[in-house]
Order: structure tokens, then C-alpha cells, then sequence
């Protein structure tokens, strides 16, 4: 877990000297609320099917203004076990700082998830693919997301909670995004279980975006999660 932390320094590193360019930094607030679980709470027959619902808000210039938000929302079906693929649509309106002019992106997903647990550690792997469909272009951006977590428990129903997320852009399109690197999100947090159906994770995120022409952006971000399972 301490390499990972570092691997995510380090790379960020490398990606900030790589381009040599000035750096907008930020500090937000992320607060997100993620309900997931079967549809066999409807009917037996779907047990192996399930559903995803999910909405964010996203505080940013220092916190002082809403700067984007989501609304997640996706059907997915257990393959094997511990894996489940996933499809579904989101919403996200975004403006400043993200932004220089507010503008509404409406996105396709499909997901594969894996989770297992390995001496009481539990991991995460997300492999997520986009299309992205922007009011500020006619082009629909492809990118790839790939995710990797590790949940380890402590006392008193607590765990620690660390987590990377790599971006990678598959086209370049007209509303401004380039091939290649987008972004990457580290997480080291707290998480507590309030019971086996209800969980929340807190802590701080590191998010470096890469932008093709303009400042690339840092941003220290309050996390702030809760998980639903049903």
C-alpha cells in the first residue's frame, strides 16, 4: 500500500516535470452517494442482476463554489464470482473551475468489476470505458479508466482505505481533449462500516489532470463518501 501511495507521487512527478508547464492548484470538497445492490430484492429470478445509482457534488475554488456535479446511474449482471460487468449513462454539469463556461456532458459507460478479499484485505479492481458527449463539441471523446483499491480492516468496525485511478483518453476530439493521458486520482482515507449494508470512506484525494493547452491542474480534495449495498 506505501508503494502504491509512492508509485502515485512518483508518477505524478514525472508527468509535471515531463511537461514543464505552470499549474493551477486547487482545494475542493467531493461528496458522492453510492447505492448498489441486486434486483432479487424484487424478484428471485434476478439475483444475478443489479443496479447503480449514484450522485456527486463538487465544491470548487477553494471550496467556495458548486463546480460539478453527477448523476450515475447503470444496470449491471454477476458473470462470475466476485466479477460483474456493468452498463449505464451519466449526467455531469460543470463549471468553474473545471470550465471557463458552464456546459452539460452526458456520458455512456460500461464497466467490468472484480472484488475479492486476500487475509481479510479487501480489492478492488474497476476497468471503466467512456464515451463522452460534450455540448462544447460534436465529437464523442473515448476514454479508458482504470481503478485499483485496497480496503484493510482495523478495530472497531474501521478500515484504512487507499485507491488510484489512471485516465487515458483513446481519440482527440473538438472539445478539447488530446490522446493519452488525462488524469489520475490517489485516495488514502478512513473508512467505517456502520453496518454490512452501510459504509463511508473519508479522506484525501490528489488529482492531477493533464491539460493540452493550458495550465494543468492539481487539486487537493476532502473526500467524502457513502456506500449503500443492498
Amino acid at each position: 500500500m506505501k508503494r502504491l501511495l509512492i508509485g502515485s507521487a512518483l508518477f505524478l512527478g514525472f508527468v509535471t516535470i515531463g511537461n514543464a508547464k505552470p499549474l493551477a492548484e486547487d482545494f475542493q470538497t467531493w461528496g458522492n452517494l453510492t447505492a448498489t445492490g441486486s434486483l432479487g430484492i424484487i424478484n428471485p429470478d434476478l439475483k444475478n442482476a443489479k443496479y447503480w445509482l449514484e450522485g456527486q457534488g463538487r465544491f470548487g475554488n477553494n471550496s467556495s463554489q458548486f463546480s460539478q456535479g453527477m448523476v450515475r446511474a447503470g444496470l449491471g449482471y454477476t458473470v462470475m464470482d466476485k466479477v460483474s460487468v456493468w452498463l449505464g449513462y451519466a449526467f455531469i454539469p460543470t463549471e468553474e473551475p473545471f470550465a471557463k463556461k458552464p456546459f452539460d456532458e452526458h456520458r455512456i459507460w460500461q464497466q467490468v468489476l472484480w472484488n475479492d478479499k486476500f487475509a481479510d484485505i479487501t480489492l478492488t479492481s474497476r476497468s471503466r470505458l467512456e464515451e463522452r458527449f460534450m455540448e462544447t463539441g460534436s465529437d464523442v471523446g473515448w476514454r479508458f479508466r482504470q481503478m485499483f483499491k485496497a480496503s484493510v480492516p482495523m478495530a472497531y468496525d474501521f478500515s484504512f482505505v487507499l485507491s488510484d485511478e489512471y485516465f487515458a483518453n483513446i481519440n482527440k476530439t473538438n472539445y478539447g481533449a488530446d490522446e493519452g493521458f488525462d488524469q489520475n486520482r490517489a485516495f488514502a482515507g478512513i473508512g467505517y462500516n456502520f453496518d454490512k449494508n452501510i459504509k463511508t470512506e473519508i479522506g484525501y484525494m490528489n488529482q492531477y489532470i493533464r491539460k493540452p493547452n493550458s495550465a494543468d491542474r492539481m487539486s487537493d480534495i476532502l473526500s467524502v463518501n457513502l456506500y449503500l449495498n443492498y
